[in-house]
């Protein structure tokens, strides 16, 4: 890849091609448990942070239940941080009467108060009869709430906002869902392209001692059973350990692309891993026989990126706090900021390598982040020699360049408004009979989703 075509496939900023595309789709922007005062106590009675995405420095603001406001950080007056506005409650003013005022923040330069579609409400300093409010509006985003999450639609004024995806994350209940994120200091495309990489587990998240250890953070490989093989259970680190040449296949699909990797165990039996790739930066993968992880890769700026995971069950309930809880040994509350990364060598100990193949400890999210942190803020893809074991990331790429290409000229790029309900049945990861694994794999799927109450 040329350094012409690096700069236009990772550069996310206002008008850049990459920045236009990504601006077509919803990007999230805070969980709402960041909005929850247990978890932060800057949120009682003033329920407002700063937010970055696409570049663009943002204010958020919950309004109501399922309501939110999102804003311009500069105030129009004279662009004073509006991160450090006063929050007003629904039908209070604290310059005159409410006046059935809405919730609203309000800036503490000047005291001129904003409603959540950006209407100026007050601008209190004017002289009495003043209708310089009338004029004036700050710019606002649609936001939505989706499963513990705020999504936003960040594209120019007068553009109808596509549809959101027709997903299994977002129609779960509270009770079998999880949301949380994380930071990356990189570019958004090579953090999100390490999770479309069916090759890199094997090598990566290779650990060279098999045990159960259900319910810890990032230790998933180690605990997941992968099926039986001749009665005897597998467990996924097993598998990727002994089979690390998959045969990768990436299919195109409406929405991107549907990756099946097959790892064949014996003549009789192969492990049939099938992961979807949502254009433009979300994959749906099992985390295990009865989980799913959703989780997008949106662009902070060129060179930060957060990662947004929303695991679903098809099982029994998840436990929020025990969740969250194995998260927090690698990530800081309430900001979400990575306890490791190249400032203490991401925890590397050479001593650890009769354990893991990488040796920074057991945790998968730390591997990935030192793989995708380590090729420095953008990587320098003309430095690149691809294999055919990156057919998924070469395929991506084409894809991203035909969609880029298609905003420019004014026409509609991959998975705009897509709401195909087959995404929710498209997910696997077990061992089944080599002869018919095409069919088997699918029906083990829908026995998946016929067990679970909630669909």
């Amino acid at each position: 890849m040329n350094a012409e075509l690096n700069h236009r496939l990772t550069r996310i900023g206002a008008g850049t091609p990459c920045g236009e595309l990504m601006r077509r789709y919803w990007q999230p922007v805070a969980l709402t448990a960041e909005f929850d005062p247990a978890l932060d106590p800057r949120m009682a009675g003033r329920p407002i942070k700063p937010v970055r995405v696409l570049g663009q420095n943002l204010v958020l603001f919950k309004t109501g239940d399922q309501a939110w406001g999102l804003l311009d950080r500069d105030c129009p007056h004279r662009g004073a941080d509006l991160a450090f506005a006063r929050f007003e409650p629904a039908g209070f003013s604290e310059h005159g009467p409410a006046m059935r005022h809405p919730a609203a923040i309000r800036c503490p330069f000047h005291g001129w108060k904003f409603a959540a579609d950006g209407a100026c409400l007050e601008t209190p300093a004017e002289p009495a009869g003043s209708t310089l409010c009338n004029r004036v509006r700050q710019r606002s985003y649609p936001a939505i709430e989706r499963a513990g999450i705020v999504y936003a639609w960040l594209g120019a004024e007068g553009i109808t906002p596509p549809h959101m995806p027709e997903l299994d994350c977002y129609r779960a209940p509270h009770s079998h869902s999880f949301a949380f994120k994380g930071e990356w200091r990189c570019n958004w495309l090579q953090a999100f392209e390490v999770g479309i990489d069916p090759a890199h587990p094997s090598f990566l998240h290779r650990y060279f001692h098999d045990e159960s250890v259900d319910g810890q953070e990032g230790k998933q490989f180690r605990g997941a059973s992968a099926g039986d093989v001749g009665g005897e259970k597998w467990p996924m680190t097993r598998v990727l350990r002994e089979c690390y040449q998959p045969d990768i296949k990436a299919e195109p699909t409406p929405h991107g692309f549907e990756i099946t990797t097959l790892r064949k165990i014996s003549d009789a039996l192969t492990h049939v891993r099938v992961t979807q790739a949502l254009f433009p930066h979300t994959f749906v993968i099992p985390l295990s026989q009865t989980v799913t992880i959703t989780q997008c890769h949106v662009p902070i700026d060129d060179t930060c990126t957060h990662w947004y995971t929303l695991f679903t069950s098809y099982a029994g309930p998840l436990d929020p706090a025990q969740m969250r809880a194995q998260r927090m040994q690698t990530i800081t509350l309430p900001d979400y900021q990575p306890n490791v990364g190249a400032h203490n060598s991401w925890g590397f100990d050479s001593g650890k390598h009769g354990e893991t193949y990488l040796g920074m400890g057991d945790d998968i999210n730390v591997h990935d982040q030192w793989a995708v942190e380590s090729p420095g803020p953008i990587a320098d893809r003309t430095r690149e020699h691809l294999g055919t074991s990156d057919k998924v990331i070469m395929a991506y790429r084409r894809l991203l360049q035909k969609s880029i290409d298609a905003v420019e000229a004014g026409a509609t790029p991959a998975n705009f408004g897509n709401t195909n309900p087959e995404l929710r049945k498209r997910t696997h990861d077990g061992i089944e009979p080599s002869a018919d694994w095409q069919t088997s794999w699918v029906a083990s799927e829908a026995a998946k989703h016929a067990g679970a109450a909630w669909t």
